[in-house]
This record gives C-alpha cells, sequence and structure tokens, in this order.
C-alpha cells in the first residue's frame, strides 16, 4: 500500500511540474527537415508581466490569456524558413529589446513545424496557410477591444511576405509592416497581390541586405532601405569556404541592423540617395550641407488625412511642418507624389520627418500645384487629421474648416481628435 501511494503521488509532482512549464519556440534538427514537417503554429505571448515566460495563446479562445491587454500595442515577430529546425538566434534578443523599448504585447509566431524541410517550395507554399491562421487570432482580437491601427508586424524573409498577406486580409489598415530582407526566391515575379507590398499596411518599411541571392531586389515599401547598397554586408564571406555562414550572413545582417536600430546607444545614419553607385560616387555624403540632422538615423512617419470640399477637383501636394512647444520646427523630408483630392472624399497622404516631436504645438500646411502659370488655387479643408505611424498611442491631431491658398503657408494650433470639434482661431 505504501509504495502504491508513493507511486501515484510521484506521478502528480511530475504532472504538475510540468504543467509549470514555460511554453518554448520549437526545436527541430536537421532529421526533422529532411523528412518534412507538417504545419502547427503557436502564438508566445510576451509583456513585461512575463518577459521570461511565455504564455501560449489558445486559437479558439484567445480571451482566455492572463496577460494579453488588447489596449496595447500588439507586435507580431515571424520567422521564416528553418532548413535546419533550430530555433532563430536572434529571437531572444528580439524579444529583450522590443519589450525594453516599448510596454507592449510581443507575440512570437512559431511556425517552425511547417518552416522546417529541405524543400523550400513547402515553406512557401505554407505561407498563405500561417496567415489565414494568424487572421482567426486576429479577429478574436478586434473583437475584444484591439486596433488594427495599434497591431505591427515585423517579418523576417518568408515572415515579411507572410505579415503582406495578413495585411491584404485587413484591406491595408494594419498599422505598419517591417519586412527584414522579404524572400526573394519564389517571390521576385509575383505581382503585388502575392507578396508583400506597400500597400499591405499603413506604413511599410523594408530592410534589404541580400538582394543579390536570397533577397528581394526591388523595393517594397513605403521606404526602403539598402545598407551596403543591400548585398555582400561588411564581415560576411565571401566564398563557398565559409560553410553556413556564406548562404545566411548577408541574409540574417537585416535583422542584426534591426536589432541595433532599437538600442538607444546605436544610431545607424542613412543618406537619402538615387542609387548606391551615386553614393559611392560621393553624391548623397553631404547632408544639406553637412548637417547632420539631415541624415536620418531614423524616419518617422506620420499619416496625413485630408477631407475637402471643392466642388471642382484639385490635384497637389502638401508640405508639413510641426513646431513643439519649445518653439523647435521640423519639414517633412519625403517627396510624395501628387495627391488627388475630390469633393467629401478623404484622401491619406505619407509625409515622414528626420527628427521626432512628441508634443506638437503647431502645424503648418502649404498647398502647391507646381505650375508655374495660371491664377492660384485654394484648397478648401472639412477635416485634417495627423496620425503618428511610429507612435500611434499618441493623441491624433485635428483641425477642421479652414482654407489653404496656393503656395502660401498656413500655420495653426490643432486640437486632439477626440475632443468635440471647435472654433478656428
Amino acid at each position: 500500500m505504501l509504495k502504491l501511494c508513493f507511486f501515484i503521488c510521484l506521478i502528480y509532482w511530475v504532472k504538475s511540474d510540468d504543467e509549470k512549464k514555460c511554453p518554448e519556440f520549437t526545436d527541430l534538427n536537421i532529421g526533422n527537415a529532411l523528412s518534412g514537417t507538417e504545419l502547427q503554429v503557436q502564438l508566445l505571448l510576451y509583456t513585461r508581466e512575463n518577459q521570461d515566460c511565455s504564455e501560449r495563446l489558445i486559437e479558439h479562445n484567445v480571451t482566455a490569456s492572463k496577460y494579453l491587454n488588447t489596449t496595447k500595442k500588439i507586435v507580431f515577430v515571424i520567422h521564416g524558413f528553418r532548413p535546419t529546425g533550430s530555433p532563430p538566434a536572434w529571437l531572444g534578443d528580439m524579444k529583450n529589446l522590443l519589450l525594453a523599448s516599448e510596454d507592449i504585447n510581443l507575440i512570437i509566431v512559431d511556425w517552425n513545424r511547417g518552416a522546417t524541410t529541405v524543400n523550400y517550395l513547402t515553406a512557401v507554399e505554407n505561407c498563405r496557410k500561417v496567415a489565414e491562421i494568424l487572421k482567426n487570432y486576429i479577429d478574436q482580437m478586434l473583437v475584444h477591444g484591439a486596433s488594427l491601427d495599434s497591431m505591427y508586424m515585423i517579418g523576417v524573409s518568408l515572415g515579411a511576405h507572410i505579415a503582406g498577406f495578413v495585411g491584404q486580409k485587413y484591406n491595408g489598415k494594419v498599422g505598419r509592416i517591417t519586412g527584414l530582407d522579404p524572400a526573394g526566391p519564389s517571390f521576385t515575379h509575383e505581382p503585388p497581390e502575392r507578396r508583400l507590398d506597400h500597400t499591405d499596411a499603413q506604413f511599410v518599411d523594408i530592410i534589404h541586405s541580400d538582394t543579390d541571392a536570397l533577397g528581394f531586389k526591388r523595393p517594397l515599401g513605403t521606404i526602403d532601405f539598402y545598407p551596403n547598397g543591400g548585398m555582400d554586408q561588411p564581415g560576411c564571406p565571401k566564398t563557398l569556404f565559409g560553410g553556413i555562414e556564406y548562404f545566411k550572413c548577408d541574409h540574417q545582417r537585416s535583422v542584426f541592423l534591426f536589432l541595433s536600430s532599437l538600442k538607444r546607444k546605436c544610431d545607424i545614419i542613412t543618406y537619402p540617395c538615387e542609387s548606391y553607385l551615386d553614393y559611392k560616387r560621393g553624391k548623397c555624403v553631404d547632408c544639406d550641407a553637412f548637417q547632420p540632422m539631415s541624415c536620418p538615423v531614423l524616419v518617422y512617419n506620420y499619416l496625413l488625412a485630408i477631407t475637402t470640399w471643392n466642388k471642382n477637383i484639385r490635384r497637389g501636394f502638401i508640405k508639413v511642418k510641426i513646431t513643439d512647444f519649445a518653439g523647435n520646427t521640423i519639414e517633412s523630408k519625403m517627396n510624395s507624389e501628387a495627391t488627388t483630392f475630390q469633393q467629401y472624399k478623404r484622401v491619406k497622404i505619407l509625409t515622414g520627418f528626420y527628427q521626432d516631436i512628441e508634443k506638437i504645438s503647431k502645424i503648418s500646411l502649404t498647398f502647391s500645384t507646381k505650375s508655374l502659370i495660371g491664377p492660384k488655387h485654394k484648397l478648401r479643408i472639412l477635416q485634417m487629421n495627423l496620425k503618428s505611424l511610429n507612435n500611434p498611442e499618441r493623441l491624433q491631431l485635428c483641425r477642421y474648416d479652414f482654407v489653404l491658398v496656393e503656395n502660401v503657408e498656413l500655420t495653426f494650433k490643432p486640437i486632439p481628435c477626440s475632443e468635440r470639434r471647435g472654433a478656428t482661431t
């Protein structure tokens, strides 16, 4: 009797210990890759409350989560092809740096079963399936208070295209997608709906680091970065004698550059340029007469939404300046295409700054058709809305009922969009 009791107690103790174990990213090996794996997806949630022990989200009952807070920003990290089956080497740093930089819901999308295979085409086929599964989770989050505006997807290689497929399912209303060297093979010649595209989110930024091999060469995002021309990264092996690093080093560099950008003491300066050849010829290093802040360390993007009531269609450009309470003013550096303004139709314009202002006291707008002849036109605006895409939790700023005279800068004090419409001054 005593032996039986001991055996039962031992079984119970082992089971209790196992239940308390933290869910982990699926760890496979080359044997799994050779035999192939069936697609399985698990979502591992980390927050500042459970930074060292993930919580596995339940597919059909997301709200059972203890830590998920749908009022906060939700960040998804999606890995790519895993020919050896091991967890990504960068995963721990990604988790720690993202949680250190912001109080968010961080969700690691683990589709290692499905990405681990020697047959790359099998992993490619699984991408849309992963996107469909993610949509099931996100739909539940939206029902319980989450916002597409505050969703941010970071995709690596194939994971970048998965993020794009998810964005397509929500008609590009997801707040932001970052593509870290989006995969080129099987996607290079595909149309926008069959790969990541700049229309898949409100803001899409891309780092291209291996455009001559595993990455995607052409621009895909709202803004595209090509470190060192997008290929042959410093420190990476140049020959096959470098072993496995020869194949993956350039491709992975996009991830490590992104991680570096999350570190407060690591500023990566970029230079706006028509081509890498022009940069190497010294045509893009002056930074507007050597003013340091004119070379972007990071582009801070805002979405400007405008509704006009002109009876006639107007087509032109909007230049934006923002000013803080100390009087510091910065001007948009992104050259957008001409926008067509139609009566009562809301248009969205992406505008970016190479510095950021946390508290905006004034906004200045200038409308221009860039026409050298003819009368000055007016743009009659019913509503203007300015929203930070890098920091979607900030208050959106609005202004109502004002007129922009062509080539005449108008400066005004905005009001939070949550407040009732007030009188203009």
